[in-house]
């Protein structure tokens, strides 16, 4: 596998446009970056990635995962969470590509698979909505034959889903086979907590009340509770108050002031904001704005995939 890693790292290498950018194929980001990165703060939509060299750490809630070539990263709920990337130097660049899970396209694939072809074994109530697992030769197969396209834009239009639906047919097929399953079906539990997700992210600057995220869930509070929780790594309050403390960041690296993006994000304390926010990025929330500014590293670095 060793070889095909190493020309397909080449390929990325040779299509991405900048440190992270969308490639011709829909829903395919490409990620060359040089150097290690400290943690940035970015919700992972739901996504499989992959790393062709170098390494990175993920860090959602209480979990922490980190992986390099050897295996793949797959989200399936949109989650905040922290990104470092480990391993990058000039001459041996950090290479990734990640590709948008299309829940339709799943589904659709599901209902035509064979039950027991579907890796359920590590499915439970208890399971994460994200995770990693080994590489396989399959896998990185279908992997290449996707990137093979970008040499060929021509053939993209006709041949990119299909070669997009074999790589999410081997993840089926795969240890988070079972993740997927879930992410793909309307009323799994997963499914529910999605609702109760996106529900979140259009309300957070507004005070969160968990009778009603329970009530969207269909479950009991506590039920709930312990649902979002075993998916996300957190609770729903930590859930938004990731989400306000990363807006609120965005704010600042746009020139905000501290107490703007403060209000802006749904703090009723300014207080309050500056000790949750140096908790969370190491530094008060003013000094950070001003190294944000003058960050010479864009913010598509942030976004990389992986």
């Amino acid at each position: 596998m060793r070889r095909l890693i190493c020309q397909m790292r080449e390929r990325v290498q040779r299509h991405a446009g900048s440190a992270c950018s969308e490639s011709l194929i829909p829903g395919l980001t490409l990620s060359t970056i040089f150097k290690p990165s400290t943690g940035v703060s970015t919700v992972h939509t739901p996504v499989t990635c992959l790393i062709l060299q170098g390494a990175k750490r993920v860090s959602i809630g209480d979990a922490v995962l980190q992986y390099d070539n050897s295996s793949y990263f797959v989200a399936s709920l949109d989650v905040p969470g922290t990104g470092q990337i480990l391993e990058a130097r000039p001459d041996a660049p950090y290479v990734a590509v990640g590709m948008r899970l299309d829940r339709s396209a799943l589904a659709e694939l599901v209902a035509t698979m064979p039950t027991g072809l579907i890796d359920h074994g590590g499915t439970s109530p208890g399971r994460s909505s994200f995770a990693l697992s080994a590489i396989t030769p399959d896998l990185l197969d279908a992997w290449a034959r996707l990137l093979a396209l970008l040499d060929h834009p021509e053939d993209i239009a006709a041949l990119a889903a299909a070669r997009e639906r074999e790589i999410l047919y081997c993840l089926l097929k795969g240890h988070l086979g079972g993740q997927l399953c879930q992410m793909a079906q309307e009323d799994s539990r997963l499914a529910r907590i999605r609702r109760t997700i996106h529900w979140i992210q259009g309300h957070y600057t507004e005070e969160l009340r968990t009778v009603r995220l329970s009530e969207i869930a269909g479950m009991s509070v506590a039920s709930f509770h312990r649902h979002f929780r075993a998916a996300t790594a957190m609770s729903p309050l930590q859930y938004q108050k990731t989400l306000r403390l990363q807006a609120a960041r965005r704010f600042l690296a746009a020139g905000w002031e501290a107490s703007r993006a403060a209000y802006s994000v749904g703090y009723e304390s300014a207080t309050q904001f500056s000790r949750e926010y140096s908790r969370a990025f190491g530094t008060p929330p003013s000094r950070d704005r001003m190294e944000l500014i003058g960050r010479s590293t864009s913010l598509e670095t942030w976004m990389a995939p992986g």
